[in-house]
């Protein structure tokens, strides 16, 4: 994963990600990515998963 933080909490998910940075453009070039679970990660609980990605458009 790439700057996101998942936390449970009870019955509650905390997804905790830095608005400021940044790890370059996608793959496609369209967008520059914040944040990513790069797939669906596990969240423990109930066989939950969870798919993330946080992103701004590429100027």
């Amino acid at each position: 994963m790439k700057n996101v933080k998942l936390t449970v909490n009870g019955d509650k998910l905390l997804i905790e990600v830095d608005l400021s940075k940044e790890y370059g453009p996608s793959s496609s070039g369209k967008s520059i990515v914040i944040a990513s679970t790069e797939g669906n990660q596990p969240v423990g609980k109930d066989d939950i998963k969870v798919g993330l990605n946080v992103y701004k458009p590429n100027r």
